[in-house]
C-alpha cells in the first residue's frame, strides 16, 4: 500500500541519513564497508566456501578473494580445507575476528542521538510498531544464514 511505501522510505531515509555513523564505526576498528559486510557473513563456527561469500556479498568471486585475503593479513580470518572437497577452501573467523565482529556490532548498534532524545512514549511506540513485523533477529544476533545454492557438500 502507500502508507507501507511511504514509511518505508522514511525508515530508509532515517537509516541513509546516519550513513557516517556506519563509516566512522568500521573506520574507527580500522576496517572498511567491505570488511564490514564480509565480517556479518562470517562465523567461527560455519566455514563458508569462497563461492558462498562472493553470493553473500553480490560480487564476483575475484573481488571476494581479495577482501578475504586482506581480513586474513589482519587476522581476523583463517581458511580451511574443506571436509570433503580438497579443492574447496573455506573461511572462518579467528578469536581475533570475532572480537572484532562484536566490537563492530556495538558500535553499530549505539543509536543516535536524535533518536535516544525522543522521550519514552515514543521510544516504546517505535518498538512496539517493529515488532508488528515478521520475526527477525535483533541486530546483535546475525541471522541463520540460508543454505547456499553453490553450497559444496
Amino acid at each position: 500500500t502507500e502508507m507501507a511505501r511511504e514509511v518505508w522510505q522514511e525508515v530508509l531515509g532515517y537509516f541513509f541519513a546516519h550513513r557516517e555513523r556506519t563509516v566512522e564505526a568500521v573506520q574507527a576498528l580500522g576496517l572498511t564497508p567491505g570488511h564490514m559486510k564480509s565480517l556479518f557473513e562470517l562465523d567461527p563456527d560455519d566455514p563458508r566456501s569462497m563461492g558462498e561469500i562472493a553470493e553473500a556479498l553480490a560480487c564476483d568471486a575475484s573481488n571476494a578473494t581479495w577482501m578475504v585475503d586482506r581480513l586474513e593479513e589482519r587476522g581476523l580470518v583463517e581458511r580451511r580445507p574443506h571436509p570433503t572437497d580438497r579443492r574447496v577452501k573455506t573461511v572462518v573467523l579467528t578469536p581475533e575476528g570475532v572480537i572484532v565482529k562484536q566490537q563492530m556490532i556495538d558500535a553499530l548498534g549505539r543509536p543516535p542521538d536524535d533518536l535516544v532524545a525522543l522521550d519514552r512514549a515514543h521510544l516504546e511506540a517505535l518498538r512496539a510498531a517493529v515488532r508488528l513485523l515478521p520475526a527477525h533477529p535483533p541486530f546483535s544476533a546475525p541471522s541463520p544464514r540460508p543454505i547456499s545454492k553453490r553450497a559444496v557438500s
